[in-house]
This record gives structure tokens, sequence and C-alpha cells, in this order.
């Protein structure tokens, strides 16, 4: 099977990202991967990666993160995409999302998003 290229990657992690099956996308990132996640903040490993998105399902009701376009230049790319979710709770959250990837032999080995943290609030009002 040949390695996927880096927008392939991007559209299988979204797509799996939209279906709330996080083991594939987290078979997307290398065993090293690095991440600068702007809520969790920094990840290494995936297997911390791995566990910390073992709670994603639980975190929201509804998840999407629908991409608006891709940019692709050798091992690094960049997406921007709008995101809406819901809490248990019912309360909503809407963002514009840039994300940026640098993907070596068809695994994702760091990314970082960047958002306006103001909808995210929601999350830590009970």
């Amino acid at each position: 099977m040949s390695v996927m290229d880096a927008r392939q990657i991007l559209q299988k992690y979204y797509e799996y990202a939209n279906s709330g099956d996080w083991d594939r996308w987290c078979d997307l990132f290398a065993e090293d991967q690095v991440m600068d996640e702007q809520l969790a903040g920094h990840i290494e490993g995936l297997e911390l990666l791995r566990s910390m998105m073992k709670g994603m399902g639980a975190m929201y009701r509804v998840f999407r993160n629908e991409p608006v376009h891709f940019l692709v230049d050798g091992e690094k790319a960049a997406a921007v995409s709008h995101l809406t979710a819901v809490t248990p709770e019912g309360k909503e959250i809407e963002a514009e999302v840039m994300n940026f990837f640098r993907i070596v032999d068809g695994k994702i080995v760091y990314m970082a998003n960047f958002h306006d943290t103001v909808p995210f609030q929601v999350l830590g009002q009970g």
C-alpha cells in the first residue's frame, strides 16, 4: 500500500473527526507526534494523544469541523476550517480554525491549531 499524500491525510483528518472515529484519526499521527493544541496545550507522543481523544465523544454532543481550504507545500500543509460543536448541556460553539501540519512519510509529525478561544469558554461553564 502506498503512503497517502499530504492532501489525502488532510481529507482523512477531517473525515475521521467528523464521523467521531478518533481511533482512525489518531492513526494519522506518527508515534513521536508533537501537537500544540490551543485548548489542550502541548501534547507529545501518540499514546498520550490516544488517551486524550478517548474523551472526545463525551465532550461534545455534536462536533463538526468542516474544511474550507487546504494549502500543501511539500511536507508542510495548512487547513482553514469552520468548527461547529454542541456540548452535552446544549451550549453551542462556532469558530473559525486554522491548523498547521508537518507530514513526513505519510504521518502527521507536528500539528498546531489556532482559533478564537472565546467561543470555547462555554466549556468551562457549568
